[in-house]
């Protein structure tokens, strides 16, 4: 086992010190070498040590701009520092670079929602769905991002998707009662979902909200 390897294994086993002394002699062997730079700055990232990650990341792309790995750690720590317009640019980069896994497409929705440039962000969260059509987060951030866009056919569909794969899940089933209230004003069907996502957590205080309104809606009416 190489190096590298070694030192991603002792990571990923929480050994951190010992993945920091890897990385160091790695780097020191090959001082050229992004691929060091990289694993280095991804122990850093995970103790939270977001500057000098930065630096390690940023070292790696000027010994070689064509490594998407550096661009996607980057965007993660941008993303992590809710820096998201440098997240969005990183994860870009990480694309044209090669990257081609629902991870980065994700990622880099994800980062233009929360910029607020959802229509921008739709095919990137459709793109991480289709390598990965069993991700559950990735189809609700999908159908949220529908949702807000007013495209509610498809939302439904999207937020229905995760019922399948997370079981009577409450914030799907909250935002599904959401989108038929707006969509159609379907107070019917939504109260429906809203007690359904009551029934599966107690506490959901958005799905608690919607249904004291529609009840205080249904009495003003008698």
């Amino acid at each position: 086992m190489d190096k590298n390897r070694e030192g991603i294994k002792l990571m990923q086993e929480g050994k951190l010190e010992e993945a920091v002394k890897m990385f160091t002699e790695v780097i020191e062997e090959h001082p050229n070498d992004p691929v060091g730079y990289i694993n280095f700055g991804n122990v850093l990232l995970s103790m939270d040590d977001f500057e000098r990650a930065e630096l390690f990341f940023k070292r790696a792309v000027e010994l070689d701009e064509t490594v998407p790995a550096a661009f996607y750690s980057l965007g993660t720590l941008y993303f992590e520092l809710e820096r998201y317009g440098e997240a969005t640019r990183a994860f870009q980069n990480a694309i044209k670079q090669g990257m081609e896994n629902a991870d980065v497409f994700f990622m880099l929705g994800i980062s233009l929602v929360n910029t607020d440039q959802i229509t921008l962000a739709l095919p990137y969260l459709l793109r991480s769905t289709e390598l990965n059509p069993e991700d559950a987060e990735a189809v609700f951030q999908y159908g949220i991002a529908l949702a807000k866009e007013g495209v509610y056919e498809e939302a439904v569909i999207q937020l229905e998707r995760v019922l399948t794969l997370r079981k009577e899940d409450a914030d799907a089933l909250y935002n599904l009662g959401a989108v038929y209230l707006t969509w159609q004003g379907d107070i019917v069907t939504a109260k429906r979902y809203f007690e359904r996502a009551v029934n599966v957590d107690s506490n959901h205080m958005l799905a608690q909200n919607a249904l004291v309104a529609i009840s205080d809606l249904e009495k003003s009416q008698e």
